[in-house]
């Protein structure tokens, strides 16, 4: 059974790149379509094993799952999905970034 999720960005920065971002930015439209489609069924990104993830990203979010969704063009979306109760699914935006970016973070 697919469970609705709510979603939000990691901190206020984040969700300050995004809101400054045109809204016919094409690479905003593609977030917007993205985070609707993670609303309707946050596991439907890629899941990353737990030894993939950035040390960076668990330090400074605490996370301990983490999942990447693919936009055109090659830039990713990373978020992370955490249950703050047995009912609620909330799914966390960490960033987004071009193909190059995204392989220079995960040292691919």
């Amino acid at each position: 059974m697919i469970r609705k999720s709510e979603v939000i960005f990691v901190n206020d920065k984040i969700e300050k790149e995004f809101n400054n971002l045109d809204k016919n930015d094409e690479l905003k439209k593609h977030i917007n379509r993205a985070i609707d489609e993670i609303k309707n069924n946050a596991f439907c990104g890629i899941h990353f094993p737990k030894r993939l993830i950035p040390k960076e990203y668990i330090q400074k979010f605490g996370i301990n799952n983490l999942w990447k969704y693919d936009l055109p063009d090659g830039w990713r979306l990373v978020y992370s999905i955490t249950t703050p109760n047995k009912v609620e699914i909330l799914t966390i935006i960490l960033e987004w970034f071009s193909h190059p970016e995204y392989e220079r973070r995960f040292h691919y």
